[in-house]
């Protein structure tokens, strides 16, 4: 058959092709993508969601306007599968780290399906250092019973929780007691749980924080310092102060790199030690490099 012919001749279709497509359908069709940061179409997701939040007024000022905060909220909300606006709303910053509203924290493994609901047993004399609180639980898969660490007022004082200015250990210690005891068993139990963050009473033991009106936390200098002179380390020897590579020796080094990764070796060696130095990179040295560049590539 001529190509005439062939072009003359009646295309032919199915009665299928020839139907409306259907929007739901195409839709259903598409893959499924999560919030997350594993893909860029989770992370494309991501952003989008967390421009959402960031433009609302209804989530805490936190994070209103801070869409990255935003994101990684939603992320840790999807790890724990609980509704982003909670995370937020329980979330707080400490002096720059992260912790749950311990209320949220034991609703969270309350809930989590593997393990019952956190009890309590209350232990010593109520008002004497002795007076503390166990949290207890039971793992529901293997009907193992659990009990986490026993805190009580001696401890509190101990560590310094207790006399701190404004302490919610003297005002209310038998709720402290257990929240302290059942954030401390979900520690030692499930930290996954917590992802590793603790709650934010424990943050304000650490530091002398107060929260704003805002919902962030503030700390004084002298709890920072107070804080830093507890966890400071034995002091380390001084680090070696910095050599100088003068021209001449720089531009011995790029003449005597005999191959290609030894001269690229030599010019990270050189940048950082302007780096170093805090100062800027010689023209003579990078027109020696290139020279050199040139050169051992013709020997090649």
């Amino acid at each position: 058959m001529s190509t005439v012919a062939a072009e003359a001749a009646p295309r032919q279709t199915t009665i299928q092709a020839l139907k409306p497509v259907d929007p739901a359908a195409e839709v259903s069709n598409l893959p499924q993508v999560a919030v997350g940061f594993a893909s860029l179409q989770s992370f494309q997701l991501t952003w989008r969601v967390a421009g959402l939040f960031a433009s609302s007024s209804v989530v805490p000022q936190r994070f209103q306007n801070n869409r990255e905060n935003c994101a990684i909220a939603i992320d840790m909300a999807h790890r724990l599968q609980a509704a982003p606006l909670m995370v937020m709303q329980n979330l707080y910053v400490v002096h720059g780290t992260p912790g749950w509203s311990a209320k949220f924290l034991i609703a969270t493994f309350n809930q989590c399906g593997r393990f019952t609901s956190i009890k309590y047993k209350m232990v010593g004399t109520k008002g004497k250092d002795d007076w503390g609180c166990i949290a207890t639980t039971t793992e529901i898969a293997t009907g193992e019973k659990i009990e986490g660490p026993l805190i009580d007022i001696a401890l509190a004082k101990k560590e310094g929780w207790y006399q701190k200015n404004g302490s919610k250990w003297q005002s209310i210690p038998e709720k402290m007691l257990r929240y302290r005891a059942a954030a401390w068993m979900i520690d030692t139990t499930a930290p996954e749980i917590s992802m590793g963050l603790r709650t934010t009473d424990e943050l304000e033991d650490a530091f002398d924080a107060t929260r704003g009106e805002d919902g962030t936390y503030r700390v004084t200098t002298e709890s920072l310092r107070q804080a830093a002179d507890a966890a400071a380390e034995p002091a380390q020897q001084p680090e070696e102060e910095v050599k100088l590579i003068d021209l001449a020796q720089g531009l011995d080094l790029i003449k005597n790199a005999e191959t290609i990764g030894a001269l690229e070796s030599v010019k990270s060696t050189l940048i950082q030690n302007c780096q170093d130095t805090k100062r800027d990179f010689p023209i003579e040295w990078d027109a020696a490099i290139k020279d050199r560049f040139e050169s051992i590539n013709q020997l090649l």
